[in-house]
């Protein structure tokens, strides 16, 4: 029977509220929503959406590669935009990340987001082949 495996990088931020950064179960890999946040939890990219998908999947390679991952293995992401208009800037960012690699999607549209200025957080499932 698989154990649960909760995953906490000490180089991020800390969780905003009772999460970790993933839980692995099995050959799955769960990666919480990722923000652009530094490890003191300060806002990288200001008001630049492209800046911050870009330390968004910087924050989630890291917590894949913890959990012995990369973005080749991601099954899903789900992408939350506070301006669904945004997908078109943040698309290249995506592309450099998961390269030739095309997880399924969804991209949710939503009001806010949990710090102020936000404007993307982005969550993954991903298959470990062992």
């Amino acid at each position: 029977m698989p154990q649960k495996e909760e995953i906490r990088l000490s180089e991020l931020n800390e969780p905003l509220s009772h999460y970790t950064d993933a839980t692995r179960f099995g050959d799955l890999l769960f990666v919480s929503g990722c923000a652009p946040l530094d490890v003191d939890g300060n806002l990288i990219g200001g008001d630049d959406v492209a800046a911050q998908a870009r330390a968004t999947l910087e924050n989630v390679g890291a917590i894949l590669e913890a959990g012995g991952a990369t973005f080749a293995d991601v099954l899903k992401v789900i992408v939350y935009l506070t301006d669904v208009n945004d997908h078109a800037a943040i698309n290249p960012i995506r592309q450099e990340f998961f390269g030739d690699s095309r997880p399924c999607s969804t991209l949710i549209g939503v009001k806010e987001l949990i710090v102020p200025g936000m404007k993307v957080e982005i969550e993954a499932i991903a298959g470990i082949s062992t």
